[in-house]
């Protein structure tokens, strides 16, 4: 199974921090964010990593190389000024991707998931399978819904928080052009009403590293567990 990191984001609300170092390459814990990320997917068993850049992307190259530290592939994907969005920078590399389903992790955020766990997870009907999580404090209305067989809704009440990992089929991209900004959200949204998405509901240690006080709490947290 093929992965894809999502680090081309400014990362505005990390500045000044982001002015001279792009935000997966933040330390924390004593290594890179990004790194936590790709020694995880190593550990689980992938080789084929993509990672999509934008700004400050060439430190982000320096940094990691091919992946043969980690034992893994690392192809990037640059892209311009602005970057292409979420689903945007999907729908550019659909063909190295390929036809089955992938692993996509946004490039900010810490979780102790086991991505093993998707490659053993049978793709349907569905169009994605989501993690989510408890809600965080600076996102407490939460995403979606999750019912006791699986599937992910917009019901109102007890709604979680997407985490940022999910498990894709090339299908939910496919009609994206590659050249412009497409937002992942709104085509969740629509999968979602359609009965296409299914999810599963994790408890351990995720956070979204979207802030510098996130950033130094997560640093806080890995030193305790150390």
């Amino acid at each position: 199974m093929r992965t894809m990191i999502l680090a081309a984001g400014r990362g505005e609300r990390m500045r000044p921090l982001t002015d001279a170092t792009p935000k997966p390459l933040l330390p924390v814990g004593g290594k890179p964010l990004i790194v936590w990320q790709l020694e995880r997917l190593a550990t689980a068993g992938f080789r084929h990593v993509i990672i999509n850049v934008s700004h400050l992307g060439e430190q982000i190259q320096e940094t990691l190389g091919d992946g043969d530290a980690w034992n893994l592939k690392i192809v990037y994907s640059p892209e311009p000024p602005g970057a292409l969005e979420t689903a945007g920078g999907i729908a550019r590399v659909l063909p190295l991707l390929g036809a089955q389903p992938f692993l996509v992790i946004n490039g900010d955020v810490f979780c102790d998931w086991d991505p093993a766990q998707a490659l053993t997870f049978p793709m349907q009907n569905e169009r994605a399978r989501l993690l989510l999580v408890d809600n965080p404090a600076h996102h407490p209305e939460g995403d979606f819904s999750l019912d006791k067989n699986g599937r992910v809704g917009n019901a109102a009440g007890d709604r979680l928080t997407f985490a940022g990992i999910g498990l894709y089929t090339p299908q939910l991209f496919a009609h994206l052009d590659p050249d412009r900004p497409s937002r992942l959200a709104p085509l969740l949204y629509q999968a979602v009403a359609d009965g296409h998405i299914s999810g599963e509901r994790y408890s351990g240690l995720w956070m979204d590293v979207g802030a510098p006080d996130r950033l130094y709490e997560l640093d806080r947290l890995l030193a305790e567990k150390k």
